[in-house]
Parts: C-alpha cells; structure tokens; sequence
C-alpha cells in the first residue's frame, strides 16, 4: 500500500521532536510513507511484564494504520496493548570521513508511537493482512490462497496509528569538507549499499511444469530497496 503522501504534517510530540541533528528531521507525511515504503522490516518495541522486548517484524500499512502480526501465542502480540514504538530503518551507505569522528550513515528512519490494537473484526483483518503481504510481495495476495477461518483464529493482527511518527533521513557526503582535516591528503566520500533481488530459487517438491508468476519473475536484478533521496 502506497499511503497518502497529502495528508497533514507529522506530529511534533516530545517523543517525537527533532532535539539532535534537526536537519535531518522531516515533518512531511510524505517522507514518512516513503520510508514505510522502503523498508522491509520493523522492529517492534514494548514492555513485556516490565521487561522491554524488541521484536523484528514485517509489516504493512495503509492511509492511517501500520500493521503487525503473529501468532496468538506471541508474547509481544499478547494483550492488553500498552504504549509500543516501531522503528523502520533502510541503510543506504557508510559516509567515510577524514576523522574517525566525523565517521556516518546514510539513513532513512520512521519512529511511530502509539497504543496498538488488535483487529478483530474479520473483513478488517484480511485488509491488514493484504497490505502487509503487498509491501513485502506485491501480487502475491492475488496469487496465492488466502488464510482460512482457522488460520485468521490462530494469527493476531495489531493496527498502530500513523498519528504520531518522527521521521530522519541523512544523505550525501561527509560533513568535514571544509575542516583543518580537509589538508590531511586522506580520501573521503561514501560507500553506497546496494542491493538487488535475485534470481527466483524454486521449491524442490514443485511438480514439475510448475511455471514461475510474472509478478515473482519480475523482481530480479531489481533494486530491493528504493533509490534514496538526494542529499538536501
């Protein structure tokens, strides 16, 4: 799901205020659904019996909602939902200075806050699950066979609120180009990530006939994740 880029401005709560580095902060909804779009994985972060617990997760999102799931059983998953913080971040590079100092990242990040709920509601439920299948495999929702009566019983689905998201996103070379270091003779500059889907791997146990979807095909040598931003 792509997410309304039109929507208002992020929220500017304490949790989510821009304190360190505020130009890398981004207050466009935008930014943030390009993040969500972006990246594969979230990492889920709530109290567990007092204990914090950081779950790595895929998820899915629409207009107004990013949605997690697992099992029933996931201690995580298990209710009622207290106050949770989901992070998604996409690396793009290492940003290699003159100084060890001024050593970086190249990042695209999205904080959301919120209290989860759990979607109970069957026709809801499916749709949540439909975005999260989508982000993470576009066309195969359509595709495969969708959960039985049973296995939406035995599968949890949290919905989090977009309502209160910070989003961060650092770009470009190293921030020591105009410094006493700059005289030192030593090469500086970026070491881009980047990564592509490959080749489709089948299942030994497929009869043999069994053709290779369009939609999966279609993803080699593609980028796994999408071109970042250009340094502001």
């Amino acid at each position: 799901m792509t997410g309304d880029p039109a929507g208002p401005p992020l929220s500017a709560t304490e949790r989510t205020r821009h304190r360190r580095l505020r130009e890398q902060g981004r207050a466009d909804r935008a930014d943030l659904f390009a993040v969500l779009r972006a990246g594969l994985v979230a990492h889920f972060g709530v109290l567990v019996d007092g204990a914090p617990m950081v779950v790595p997760t895929g998820y899915g999102y629409d207009e107004q909602h990013l949605y997690l799931h697992g099992s029933v059983a996931s201690q995580s998953l298990a209710g009622p939902e207290p106050l949770a913080c989901v992070t998604v971040t996409v690396v793009d590079g290492l940003v290699l200075a003159r100084s060890v100092f001024e050593h970086a990242i190249n990042y695209r990040s999205a904080m959301i806050y919120g209290t989860p709920r759990a979607v109970a509601d069957p026709e809801r439920k499916l749709h949540g699950l439909r975005c999260l299948s989508e982000h993470l495999a576009p066309g195969q929702w359509d595709y495969a066979r969708r959960p039985s009566r049973k296995e939406l019983a035995a599968t949890r689905l949290l919905a989090l609120t977009l309502d209160e998201a910070s989003v961060k996103i650092r770009a470009g070379p190293p921030d020591d180009g105009d410094s006493p270091d700059a005289r030192l003779g030593l090469w500086a500059g970026e070491l881009p990530i980047v990564a592509a889907w490959g080749a489709p791997v089948p299942d030994p146990g497929l009869p043999a006939g069994t053709g290779l979807p369009e939609h999966i095909g279609a993803r080699e040598g593609t980028a796994v994740y999408p071109a970042p931003p250009p340094a502001s």
